[in-house]
């Protein structure tokens, strides 16, 4: 019975909100499901880390309305993204919410759904690559092996408020991969924190910038020597950060990774 009662209103004209991962970054890692979704959007709420050639992929007649967030610069707090939110679906718009990498994976997505259903709006969440796994694999660092790694963490390297994440002591097992997310103007205080905490500096580290695009840009180094390799090399944001034996693997496969020959700067481990 219920399931009949939700047929019937979905099937009336109404206004919904569509939580879309558009990925890494290269247009061809989105899913076709995506595509469909944003191709008959009404209105898109898109983020800074969506590429210019994912945008141009959404309907044409769309209102488009940029609420990116970098670091200490906010287009529109999120009470405000809230609110376009719901004031747009509950106009009977179809609402894409369009966000880099996966919505549920430091995307704010949950808060923003929390929203969207106090208001009685339906929603559906399409997932993305989220960055780690885009950034990973395209440099040819498996976040598992069965040799190097049994489990995998993605942490943030900042909690709510900007407040850092300083919650070392979760992060000292070696037979796990760490993937950080917005820590590269972090990277010299928290590599110090993890070797304070126990973490051995002689772990290998990764520093993945432009994730998947055609300028991405890989650093190799050690827990203990990164942060000064980076003082030097300076890749840009966005990057992400992963630490772990894995990361080993990067020089086996780079003379071979058709992905990244082009694209990487390489500093060898020490």
């Amino acid at each position: 019975m219920e399931s009949g009662v939700q047929d019937t209103q979905l099937s009336q004209k109404q206004g919904a909100v569509y939580l879309v991962g558009a990925g890494s970054g290269d247009p061809e890692l989105l899913t076709l499901k995506a595509l469909r979704v944003m191709q008959r959007a009404d209105v898109v709420l898109y983020d800074s880390l969506v590429s210019e050639d994912i945008l141009d992929m959404c309907a044409l007649t769309a209102e488009k309305i940029f609420v990116g967030k970098r670091r200490a610069n906010h287009a529109l707090p999120q009470e405000g993204i809230n609110e376009l939110l719901v004031k747009h679906a509950l106009a009977n718009k179809t609402v894409v919410r369009l966000k880099g990498g996966d919505p549920f994976i430091f995307g704010r997505g949950g808060e923003e759904i929390q929203e969207v259903v106090r208001y009685g709006i339906f929603f559906e969440s399409i997932p993305g690559i989220t960055a780690a796994s885009a950034a990973a694999s395209r440099a040819g660092i498996p976040l598992t092996h069965r040799d190097h790694a049994q489990s995998v963490q993605f942490v943030t390297a900042c909690k709510k408020l900007g407040a850092p994440n300083e919650d070392y002591s979760e992060l000292l097992d070696s037979t796990q991969t760490v993937v950080f997310y917005m820590g590269l103007h972090r990277l010299d205080e928290m590599t110090k924190g993890l070797i304070e905490a126990g973490r051995d500096g002689a772990t290998p580290f990764a520093i993945i910038s432009h994730a998947s695009l055609p300028t991405q840009q890989v650093l190799i180094g050690t827990l203990k020597d990164i942060a000064e390799q980076q003082a030097s090399a300076s890749l840009p944001t966005p990057a992400l950060l992963i630490m772990g034996d894995v990361v080993n693997l990067y020089g086996e496969f780079a003379n071979y990774n058709l992905a990244s020959l082009s694209q990487t700067l390489e500093v060898s481990c020490v």
